[in-house]
């Protein structure tokens, strides 16, 4: 029985002894399954013969390679307020500067101050009657400026009846001068052509970029007319130039110290 066992034992440690080498291997080769293909190919990479730099010269059949721009500096610049009027048409000036640029002309304005109580408007007004029968004026001269409390203006209107005329039947100059103060303040220099119309009593609307004036006869009146001024973009025209150029788009967007510089060109501009 002794023999038999010991026998039987040799066998048995021979197979446990290879079974457990036989892991041993297995186990090696899964963790390093890549390294003899990495050290193949950087030995492969090593012995592969380097190219030389090539040299590379000027194709004279080539284009001569664009020359460089640079862009001026007066791009910059503050633009010019007349040239910006005709394009970005916006009042420059304040409801409170209008009045008070009209009462230093000698227009006894009120002061810039809201509409009513419950109002969010604001206004000044000018009103004289020279003359009158029982029941309404038969003369008088009418200005009204109206804006927000902001001061921003929203609209200028005037109200003639029976107007004054000298023998050629013009305005009288101190009734013109209220035109030519309110058109001067307004800062739109092609509208100053209007006054002409004013002086002579003649029908005129005149609509540029989204502003408009107008100075008409009143429909069955012989001698009463109605002046408008504003800002109202109607064609399509120019409800895109008005919105390309709101401050929404870019003037928020500009270097503000360019802005505060436009601003107060136009300010010195408008005050000459």
């Amino acid at each position: 029985m002794r023999r038999n066992r010991r026998r039987l034992l040799w066998p048995v440690l021979l197979v446990f002894v290879l079974l457990v080498a036989g892991i041993v291997v297995f186990l090696t080769e899964i963790r390093q399954p890549e390294a003899p293909i990495d050290r193949f190919e950087d030995r492969a990479l090593n012995k592969a013969p380097r190219s030389s730099p090539i040299a590379v010269r000027p194709d004279p059949a080539a284009p001569s390679p664009l020359p460089t721009m640079s862009i001026s500096l007066k791009l910059m610049e503050v633009p010019n307020p007349e040239l910006a009027g005709q394009f970005l048409r916006m009042w420059r000036v304040s409801g409170q500067n209008i009045c008070g640029a009209l009462r230093q002309a000698g227009i006894e304005m009120s002061e810039w101050k809201a509409a009513s109580m419950r109002n969010r408007s604001y206004e000044c007004y000018f009103q004289r009657i020279y003359e009158r029968d029982e029941v309404r004026p038969i003369s008088s001269t009418f200005v009204k400026v109206r804006g927000n409390e902001m001061g921003d203006v929203v609209e200028i209107r005037a109200k003639l009846i029976g107007p004054t005329t000298d023998a050629e039947g013009r305005l009288a100059p101190a009734v013109l001068r209220i035109f030519e103060i309110i058109v001067k303040q307004a800062c739109w220099r092609d509208f100053e052509d209007t006054l002409a119309s004013i002086r002579n009593l003649r029908n005129i609307e005149y609509e540029r970029f989204g502003s408009y004036l107008s100075f008409t006869r009143e429909a069955g009146s012989g001698n009463n007319f109605n002046f408008v001024l504003g800002l109202k973009a109607t064609s399509a025209s120019q409800v895109r130039t008005k919105t390309f150029f709101s401050t929404e788009r870019w003037l928020a967007t500009t270097n503000p110290r360019l802005m505060d510089s436009l601003s107060t060109s136009l300010e010195a501009n408008c005050a000459q």
